[in-house]
This record gives C-alpha cells, structure tokens and sequence, in this order.
C-alpha cells in the first residue's frame, strides 16, 4: 500500500474523523479513505464488516456533510483481508461542511478552514476571488485617473488593437467600477490617489538578525510598489563590473535582478490582502528574506511548484488580470520556475520556497556552498554540527534552527515532502541523538536546537 498522502488516508473503524476525511478530500482534489488498516496500510487483525455496515456508513456520510456526499464505499481484499475503501471525488460547489465545520486536504492532513478561508473557497467555486468585490471603505473619488491612464499606456505598448477609450470606461470595462459607480477592492489597491494601507511593505537593510542599518515602509499603489521596493534592493545589494576587454564593461548585480522581480511581483499579485499584517523584505549580507500574508491554496504544495506541474489559481484575479494586461506579468503559474532557474544561471543556488507563520516566504542566497546546501539559513549551525545526519535529519534540524519552539504540525507544514508520522520519527530520533530538545507544555512547547552543541 502506498503511504498516507494527499489523496489517501488509513483508519482503523469508521468515525467521524473518516467523515471529517472525506469532507476535506471533497473541498480539495479528492481522495480515498481505506477502514479497516494501521497507520502503514496493513491489515489489522479482527476488524469485521457487518452485514448493513456499508449501507449505514453511506448513510452516515449523507446525514453529516452539507451539502451532502454520496460516497463510493466499496469492499477490497487486501493480503487475505477485507478491508473497506471509502471514495470521494472533489466536489462542485465547495464547501463542504462536516457537521458545521470545514476542512481541506493540506500536506497530507486535515486543515479546518477560518472563516475568511471558508469564503475564498466559495468564491473560487464560482471562479471568483475577494478584489472583485466592491470596496465597503472606498469610493470612486479616490482614484487617481493619471495612473489609470499610465496603464492604457502600457497596455497599448504590447496590444495589437490599442485601448481608446477614456479612463473611467476602461475601468468599467475591466470590471473594476460597478454600474453604480462602487469601485471593486482590486481598483483600489491598483490605482488609489492615497497611500495604500492594506499593501503595506516593510523593507529593512540588516547588519544582523536584530540591528537594522535602513528601511523603507512602502503604502503605494500596486503598480508604484514593483518599482519602489525594485529601486530599495538594489540600493543595497551590490554591483560588479566585469572587464572584458570590450570598451564597454559589463555591470553583474549580486543576485539576478530579473528574478527579484519576478518574487516581488508574485508577492503582490499573491499576498492575502484581507490579512492584517505587511510583506516584510529583509535584506542582509548573504539572503534576502521576502515574507507576504497568506499560504498556498487549493491543496497546492511546494514540491508542486517546484515541478511546475500544476494548475495555478491566483488568490487576487483581477489584480492579476490588470498586471497581465500591462505585460508585468506573462501567465498564471510560471514564475517559480522562471526564479530558479535564473538563480541557477547565475551560478547561485536554488532559492528556497516555505509555507511560514501563516504565510509564505521565499529565501534567495547571493554565494553558494556545495557542501552545504542551507548556507545562510543554518549559518548559526557550527561545522561539525551535521556530521552523521542524512539530508532529512539536515533539511530538519536546519528548520527547527531557522524557527526555535517550533511544533511537530508546523514542521510538517514547512517540510510539506514529508507526512506527519514520519516527522515525529525524525524528531524522535533527534532528540535520542541530543541535537535537539522540547520545551514548554504538551500544548504550547516546541523544538529547539540545543545551544552548546
């Protein structure tokens, strides 16, 4: 049998967690629940199937989700064994609640969804998204019809048939200005006449973790913040001069300044502007840090993204629309790639992609170290501190270093390759080698690396 992942769960009995299961496989890309097996997919001994337990589970599942599943239970043999195989495919109106709460599928494990979660997975049922909708704090005055108009511009510079029309047609026509003149969320972050509150971007230059040499609070309109946090970096990162024996020289910055952009871009087209807290980009001698609100979505994971083998869902479509129409950005879903591989052309590492305290973080590094992959990430780790660990106990005790008190889900979150089982033997073993230790209560303690090590 295969592990337990995105698509498979094993239980011993059917419960109510078998249809909480089932609820988040319906609200995410579908799944099996397999009854009747240990947590490794083995057969357990003594598990029975009555002669009305399948009709009364089907039963069971229709009576507590809303709207109700109807779902494929079947009976397999499985080494000698029977076992059931409860099947459910992603469900068209979402979601789907499990006696009044809601779950998705999300690295292998049940996620109960927030409120404002509940209503993202709404609106993109039916293809929607949140800057659709109008602006409850914000009217029509409030927009400046220059920058509107520097949009026509652009647009008109790669269209073949040129936008002629005035600005506030335009805006109508894009579906950013309602009938009754109330102008969509997207409108406002795109092309208010006033500082941009809720697209707030903090930038620090630091000398260390905790001494900070510049900074910059950045509450512009979305398309000033690409160039505005663009010209901050490249303040204060730095520039070679390569001589090639041609008259003119050749200017190397120290990271590919196409890829920067590309990470700020996404994290303005990306970030949950509902969420209350800033980007944050934190620049030191060896990384830059680049932190936005809001985790991935859909079931998307990093190792997905890293592959490029997925359907990308932009969390703000008419943000993305407008961007795409200006040609700041070329389509939905190819930007990660696109970053890592000009990292890699430049002859620097891969950059490394995380789900982190509710958001999502992207790491680039301006050296490379071959023998160690996480240069800049574990620097406070001494040279023989990994010696004799795999790259999974690495990869582990690098992100229990990078977040100290960090807990066993959390890890599962950022180590997404990986369920959660196997996390709580990687931590086991761990701690039995004295690299790390817990601290604090079962409920609120977490992992640290120990410090004399």
């Amino acid at each position: 049998m295969q592990k337990e992942n995105q698509h498979i769960e094993y239980k011993s009995s059917f419960n109510d967690a078998v249809i909480e299961t089932v609820s988040a496989f319906a609200n995410t890309k579908g799944g099996k629940v397999y009854i009747g097996v240990d947590d490794f997919g083995d057969p357990i001994p003594n598990f029975s199937i009555g002669k009305e337990s399948i009709p009364k589970w089907i039963n069971e599942i229709k009576n507590k989700t809303q709207p109700s599943i109807i779902a494929d239970v079947e009976s397999e043999e499985l080494l000698g064994k029977e076992v059931i195989c409860i099947q459910v495919n992603e469900f068209p109106i979402k979601p789907v609640a499990c006696k009044g709460r809601y779950f998705q599928r999300v690295n292998g494990a049940n996620h109960q969804l927030s409120a404002q979660e509940v209503a993202n997975l709404h609106l993109k049922t039916f293809g929607s998204s949140w800057d659709y909708y109008p602006s409850p704090h914000y009217a029509i005055d409030s927009i400046a019809l220059d920058k509107v108009t520097q949009f026509i511009d652009l647009a008109n510079q790669i269209r073949e048939v040129k936008i002629q029309d005035e600005p506030l047609t335009v805006l109508r026509k894009f579906e950013l200005v309602k009938n009754d003149n109330q102008i969509a969320n997207a409108c406002h972050l795109l092309f208010s006449k006033n500082e941009v509150f809720d697209a707030t971007i903090s930038i620090g230059r630091f000398a260390s973790e905790t001494s900070i040499k510049d900074s910059l609070v950045v509450r512009t309109d979305l398309f000033n913040e690409v160039e505005v946090t663009l010209a901050f970096l490249k303040k204060h990162i730095n520039k070679n001069y390569i001589i090639t024996g041609d008259p003119q020289r050749i200017e190397q910055w120290e990271y590919p300044l196409e890829a920067l952009r590309e990470i700020v871009i996404n994290m303005i087209v990306h970030r949950d502007y509902q969420n209350t807290g800033d980007s944050i980009i934190k620049i030191y001698d060896t990384k830059i840090e680049f932190y936005n609100p809001g985790k991935l979505e859909n079931g998307l994971t990093i190792a997905d993204l890293k592959s490029g083998i997925y359907t990308s869902y932009a969390r703000n479509r008419k943000v993305a629309d407008v961007f795409r129409e200006a040609g700041i950005i070329e389509k939905y879903g190819s930007g990660i790639q696109r970053i890592t591989n000009a990292f890699i052309s430049y002859g620097l590492q891969e950059p490394v992609f995380q789900e982190f305290q509710n958001g999502f973080r992207v790491t680039v590094f301006n050296k490379t170290n071959k023998n160690n992959k996480d240069i800049g990430v574990n620097e406070g780790l001494n040279e023989g501190l990994n010696e004799g660990l795999n790259e999974g106990l690495n990869s582990m005790l690098t992100a229990i270093l990078q977040n100290p008190g960090i807990q066993a889900k959390q890890l599962s979150n950022i180590l997404e390759d990986r369920p959660l089982k196997t996390i709580e033997r990687q931590i086991k073993s761990l701690t039995d080698k004295g690299y790390i230790e817990r601290k604090g209560s079962k409920k609120t303690g977490g992992y640290y690396v120990v410090k004399d090590l």
